[in-house]
């Protein structure tokens, strides 16, 4: 390394990776380059948590570069605001079955086909049945498939209707395959013992790429049952949990009945630089943003107390000021993302797990700290260093500095840095005018929604499943991939894939389990569709405020950075929204080298 350099580290702070790089400065103000390293970030961005993250980023590239952290001239650390992503229902419904009355269940591997109706007795007292009615057998888990089997079988020569069973074992496949006749089999129904006996219930099980048809429709539901019209609008959530299934139970008592008990979700109260904006959570993702853009420049924002968005946003602002060691009353939101999504409730008095998906709006809040939270940073991690710390300009505004770097590219300019927790734009004019925002809701929050959505209960799963493509796999031998395109492995699979859709990361298949066995093309929906509500959305909101006269169209360049630019689909989406307008975009490639990594770091330095 050149003797006389002024050596300075770039250190961006992100939601979930903490990026640096070091150069070295001579005296005429040129710059070179010598490494760069990504850490996680420790605790949330912003806070003092993070050092943890800088010092390890700051080793690992200072021994790339072969040098010591104490030679370092000075650390340049960027204006780390942070943001937290909370989801807000629409409506929080607790869907509750009185007396077991109703079960909706969709086991892996149900048997035969079709629908059953009958009146529900245990298979001991099968053969003893003189009523004459159809009859859905009960097969607890201490019977054999055989025995069980032989028994059904016995039942009918004896004239006895049996029209279908429910099983506690995973034992339906096994059962039909020894019939005489086909009847739908449902099984793994957990909590057996609690189906009452002599009542009403229907079994559907759908044929192979189908779903089932009657139990998932109110009005099925009603024919099967007798239901009346206030009756019929109360198995709505059972009926809605039901679709897409490939089997289900129901069972209907005199005393049973499904209820659902709301919380309202509350309104918004939006503080702007314009207006005052009140907005019902309950009217969805589109009149929330409505009302934020009617509102200007976000001042602050409230929820009504008392309801799901109050607790929501209180939770936000006691969570910042905690973590800041600020008071309550000074955290800001200033800047809101909603997105409308499902959210999985269980429902309660189930027998099998059961969940019905409820209408929710996802919320994305930055919560504004003061400056001071990094200038205590700032001076801790000097004081452990023992190196001056500078904290340098507005994010957006380095990234746009470190996307300058990119081959090809000049002013006028715009970037897009698209990290975990936050979208941010910046644009320079041809006489290095810069205008730069900063808006909630990103990687995490696409993250959030995938979870959601598939009832995951994962979300490390739900990350890999944002990240890379899927697969299905149809033998222990081959596989076929989302676009179609198939592919045969040199070895056996592992048995417990078969069948299933995985996620293909770079080394290995992760097979994707929820409560409910979704396929691979509505997966890969959620996937998508989470993406473009959150970074197309964002993306389009981003520079429209910073456009010249917030005019889109008189944005010529846009340069995609951050590490959501990395992800396989994500830019091509916005590529092609941008396109619409007559705009040239494209990943970044930051000092020619790192792609869209490190802009921020990158512009740090330069800003020195």
């Amino acid at each position: 390394m050149s003797k006389g350099l002024r050596l300075i580290a770039g250190v961006d702070i992100g939601n979930s990776t903490t990026e640096v790089c070091i150069a070295g400065k001579d005296e005429n103000g040129k710059f070179r380059f010598f490494s760069e390293a990504l850490a996680a970030t420790t605790g949330i961005k912003g806070t003092m948590d993070n050092i943890d993250g800088i010092l390890a980023a700051l080793g690992d590239a200072a021994a790339k570069a072969s040098i010591r952290t104490e030679d370092l001239s000075v650390i340049r650390i960027n204006e780390a605001a942070p943001v937290i992503s909370e989801i807000a229902m629409e409506t929080i419904s607790e869907t509750v079955i009185i007396e077991s009355s109703m079960i909706g269940h969709n086991p892996d591997t149900p048997g035969g086909k079709g629908i059953g109706v009958g009146k529900t007795i245990l298979i001991d007292e099968l053969l003893h049945d003189k009523s004459g009615e159809e009859i859905i057998a009960i097969v607890p888990g201490d019977w054999d498939f055989e025995q069980a089997a032989a028994v059904i079988n016995k039942a009918w020569e004896n004239g006895i209707k049996v029209a279908g069973a429910i099983a506690q074992k995973d034992d339906a496949v096994l059962i039909v395959n020894r019939l005489n006749r086909k009847i739908p089999v449902v099984d793994e129904v957990e909590h057996i013992e609690r189906i009452p006996t002599g009542r009403l219930a229907a079994v559907e099980v759908a044929g192979n790429g189908e779903t089932i048809k009657i139990l998932s429709d109110p009005y099925g539901l009603a024919s099967i049952f007798n239901l009346s019209p206030a009756e019929t609008k109360n198995v709505i959530p059972i009926s809605r949990s039901l679709i897409g299934n490939r089997s289900a139970v129901v069972i209907r008592t005199p005393g049973g009945d499904v209820i659902s008990r709301k919380i309202p979700a509350g309104k918004l109260f939006l503080h702007g630089d314009r207006s005052f904006q009140t907005v019902d959570i309950m009217d969805g993702a589109e009149k929330i943003m409505e009302a934020a853009q009617g509102a200007g420049t976000l001042q602050d924002a409230e929820g009504e107390p008392g309801t799901n968005v109050g607790g929501m946003i209180s939770g936000l602002k006691k969570t910042m000021a905690s973590l800041t060691r600020q008071p309550v009353q000074e955290m800001k939101i200033k800047d809101i993302l909603a997105v409308d999504t499902f959210v999985p409730v269980k429902v309660s008095g189930g027998l099998a797990g059961e969940y019905a998906l409820e209408n929710a709006v996802l919320l994305a809040a930055m919560v504004k700290t003061g400056r001071l939270m990094m200038e205590d940073m700032a001076k801790e991690l000097g004081r452990k260093t023992g190196i001056f710390v500078k904290i340098g300009g507005a994010e957006a505004n380095m990234a746009l500095l470190g996307a300058l770097t990119t081959p090809g590219t000049e002013k006028p300019m715009a970037i897009l840095d698209m990290g975990a927790g936050s979208t941010d734009a910046a644009l320079v004019t041809a006489d290095g005018r810069v205008n730069s925002v900063h808006m909630a809701g990103a990687g995490d929050m696409v993250t959030m929604l995938i979870n959601s959505e598939l009832a995951l209960g994962d979300k490390a799963l739900a990350e890999t499943v944002k990240k890379y493509p899927l697969a299905k796999v149809e033998s222990l031998l081959h596989l076929r991939f989302e676009d179609g395109t198939v592919k045969f492995c040199d070895k056996p699979l592992d048995p417990d894939f078969f069948a299933r859709v995985v996620i293909v990361t770079d080394e290995y298949l992760i097979p994707i389990k929820s409560p409910k066995q979704y396929t691979m093309e509505k997966i890969r929906m959620v996937r998508r569709e989470a993406k473009k509500k959150v970074f197309v959305t964002n993306a389009l909101r981003a520079l429209t405020a910073v456009a010249p006269a917030g005019n889109i169209r008189n944005i010529g360049f846009v340069v995609l950075v951050g590490g959501s630019a990395l992800d396989f689909e994500i830019p091509g989406m916005i590529t092609e929204e941008l396109a619409k307008y007559r705009i040239v975009a494209g990943r970044g490639n930051i000092r020619g080298t790192q792609g869209p990594r490190n802009a921020v770091a990158t512009g740090l330095v330069l800003s020195d």
